[in-house]
């Protein structure tokens, strides 16, 4: 059976040769141009209402393809259920596509620029790695709404928009991450493309909400499943003097959050990707479960704990560092009454494994700005590059 592939943009299947192309609306060498003109199909799915050449199917196995209109030649490569312009090569190289999801106020926004920030610099320059935006709205959407709002504005954002105010609609950031990789003979590049979308923590505080979310997390190939435990009754207590504790009224609790994206995996079992099942019959698909805010607690943890200490330097993930930083997490969570967390973990997924960051650094101020201290990321990339070494897309150091 052909290997299906995952629209970046839409998550939606399909086959290689089902993909569809864009006439680029140039004038071609019969001298016909085709008019652009809105896209039905690129607008109700996409919100994209601007003009654009017209669509048309073809072998999608191809780089190329000839519009039957205008008789001119395309490389614009659509996805054929919502007509998105696919990135280069796609396809031909890796595509992974990674859900991150939180509860309300968990950090969702500020983890997701500081970890692609920290990719694109900090990890770039370690790993010999690249991490660009695969399409014009990726780059301008990150630069504009995330990163310059971030780092030039020190301002934090506002809650992420739910599916329902977005015309049922999640629309990812997606990126191309290159990475040149040794061999017998000699480097070669390996690429793949990384598609991250961003749920509302409303969306699941409901069934029927969580529903309109079910297509992106079946399609998914990784979750981050961002935690507060500022809003563990447990931990709350143990934080630093001074810090804002986060509201608890209509928002999920750590323990129903991890427990309702469980329910939805397992009752979609045998529809998707994260329904595969191992042999042990837990959901295979790898979760990274990663409890924010951790600047908060360093005064509770002992000299000698991970969490204290920055991972590693070199250009390999570190198993070994990774693993430590596991089992303290697991440690804190006894004390923090979140061992139905793990316990649910355990018995339930076969690849999960357990992160502690601080995006920030240090607790924002109260009017919602950055500390003036700036911004002192600690581990956020740990998450993301455990997840790309268990796809092989990254090397690693040290035994599982």
């Amino acid at each position: 059976m052909a290997r299906r592939l995952t629209c970046p943009y839409c998550y939606e299947t399909f086959a290689a040769r089902e993909i569809a192309f864009r006439c680029n609306s140039r004038l071609s060498r019969t001298h016909k141009r085709c008019v652009r003109r809105r896209d039905d199909v690129l607008a109700d799915r996409m919100g994209q209402r601007g003009e654009v050449g017209p669509a048309f199917t073809a072998d999608g196995r191809s780089a190329t393809a000839m519009c039957p209109d205008c008789e001119g030649e395309t490389t614009f490569r659509i996805c054929p259920v919502c007509h998105s312009t696919l990135p280069a090569q796609f396809g031909m190289v890796e595509n992974r596509m990674i859900a991150m999801v939180g509860a309300k106020a968990s950090g969702k926004t500020v983890y997701t620029t500081v970890l692609l920030h920290e990719m694109m610099n900090r990890v770039g320059t370690a790993f010999g790695a690249a991490l660009v935006g695969a399409d014009d709205a990726t780059l301008q959407r990150f630069h504009t709404d995330y990163q310059e709002h971030l780092y030039r504005d020190g301002q934090l954002f506002a809650g992420t928009r739910t599916a329902v105010t977005n015309d049922n609609r999640v629309d990812p950031l997606v990126f191309r991450f290159g990475l040149r990789r040794r061999g017998l003979f000699g480097d070669r590049p390996q690429h793949t493309v990384l598609s991250f979308f961003d749920t509302a923590g409303e969306d699941f505080n409901s069934r029927e909400n969580m529903e309109l979310n079910t297509r992106y997390l079946m399609g998914a190939d990784g979750i981050v499943l961002l935690l507060d435990p500022l809003q563990m009754a447990g931990a709350r207590p143990l934080s630093r003097p001074g810090t804002a504790l986060p509201g608890t009224e209509g928002v999920d609790s750590p323990h129903n959050l991890v427990s309702k994206v469980t329910n939805l995996l397992l009752t979609r079992a045998g529809q998707g990707r994260l329904a595969r099942r191992s042999g042990t019959s837990r959901i295979d698909t790898p979760v990274a479960v990663v409890f924010t805010k951790m600047d908060a607690f360093w005064h509770v943890l002992d000299k000698g704990s991970p969490l204290r200490a920055h991972p590693p330097s070199g250009d390999r993930f570190d198993e070994e560092d990774s693993l430590s930083v596991h089992e303290e997490v697991r440690t804190l969570l006894k004390g923090w009454d979140g061992v139905p967390i793990d316990r649910l973990l355990e018995n339930t997924y076969s690849r999960y494994r357990y992160f502690g960051v601080s995006a920030l650094g240090h607790t924002p101020t109260a009017d919602a700005r950055v500390a003036r201290t700036g911004i002192q990321p600690y581990r956020v990339t740990d998450p993301l590059l455990w997840l790309l070494s268990e796809y092989g897309s990254v090397p690693r150091t040290g035994r599982r």
